[in-house]
């Protein structure tokens, strides 16, 4: 009987964790799930209506991206640019659009010699988002997110 009962209590003594309930914490939780995000992508890029019919995320980006050079070139073509040397760069804008859909220039890399032949290439651009239409932002996990994009604009004047 002793060998029995002492079975019984060492079951008993050990298997006492399997009745412990572990708590859960909300922050724990949250930590968790916040290190399973990617926060170098989006569900959904930034959009004008007119990449509304668009299905695929690329589509979606390159329809952006693509609305965004026209409007900008369109706006460096009306202007009355004059150079005494050849320009032949790829300017770097680099876009912050916030979860308002708003868009504001971050930074532009110009090269030194097409800042020396237009002088004004800076303030040419930041003005050509003036009148964008409406930005629609990014959305992660059904919440709309700021998004940095880095847009290249490329400048040739012959």
């Amino acid at each position: 009987m002793n060998r029995i009962t002492l079975i019984l209590l060492l079951l008993l003594f050990t298997s006492c964790n399997y009745f412990e309930k572990k708590k859960v914490y909300s922050d724990e939780l949250l930590e968790e799930e916040l290190q399973t995000f990617n926060w170098n992508e989006v569900d959904t890029y930034p959009t004008f209506s007119n990449c509304d019919s668009l299905t695929t995320k690329i589509d979606t980006k390159t329809c952006f991206q693509n609305t965004l050079l026209s409007h900008v070139n369109t706006y460096l073509g009306l202007q009355n640019i004059a150079v005494s040397k050849d320009v032949n760069d790829t300017i770097k804008l680099k876009l912050i659009i916030n979860k308002q859909g708003v868009l504001e220039v971050d930074s532009i890399n110009v090269k030194q010699e097409t800042t020396s032949e237009i002088p004004k290439i800076d303030s040419l651009l930041r003005e050509s988002f003036n009148d964008i239409p409406k930005i629609y932002p990014a959305i992660k996990r059904g919440q709309q997110v700021t998004t940095v994009f880095v847009l290249p604009v490329i400048v040739k004047i012959d």
